[in-house]
């Protein structure tokens, strides 16, 4: 194109003789240069401005749909991140709720051991209890037999010796104290 511009322009430079300045009018000059630009603009308009505007609205359809993928997949992310959420507080929920059964639980578990804990001292007691009673009793038993063994042995020496009252008394007397003794 420019080309064909250089052409006109020294065609018609070269036919009038005269050299012109740089702002002067040069009707052919003129004619040339808008003949020229409106062969390039149809040129250019057939064979490059569909592909051009093809690839720009192919290049606008991909900005747009980068950008609703984007929106998209913020919606999504936000999506995720409230449901994350929500599953985090249900777990702290959860964790809250295992803590308060565990809790309630020892406190069952203690409770239950200190009853039986209890019952099983008042048993132990009221076995201990009962032993003394038996062991008391058993005492009690063999008192009474050592009491009658000696009031028999003691009455069977007084017989023995058949003395007076006197005698008799000093008898029980010496044999009361040896008793103490034992």
């Amino acid at each position: 194109m420019l080309l064909f511009s250089n052409i006109a322009f020294l065609a018609l430079a070269g036919s009038g003789g005269e050299q012109g300045g740089l702002l002067d009018v040069v009707p052919g000059l003129i004619f040339w240069t808008v003949i020229t630009f409106v062969l390039l603009l149809l040129i250019l308009k057939k064979m490059a401005w569909k592909p051009i505007l093809n690839s720009l609205n192919e290049r606008e359809k991909l900005i747009k749909e980068s950008l609703e993928k984007a929106d998209n997949a913020r919606r999504e992310a936000e999506k995720l991140i409230e449901e994350n959420k929500a599953a985090l507080s249900k777990a702290e929920e959860e964790a809250q709720k295992i803590i308060a059964q565990g809790r309630e639980f020892s406190e069952k578990l203690r409770d239950q051991i200190l009853i039986e804990s209890k019952s099983e001292a008042k048993k132990i007691i009221d076995l201990a209890n009962a032993e003394i009673a038996r062991k008391n009793q058993e005492a009690f038993n063999q008192l009474k037999e050592e009491v009658a063994n000696i009031a028999i042995n003691a009455a069977e020496k007084i017989i023995r010796e058949n003395l007076d009252a006197d005698k008799q008394k000093n008898i029980v007397k010496k044999y009361l104290s040896d008793l103490t003794k034992n």
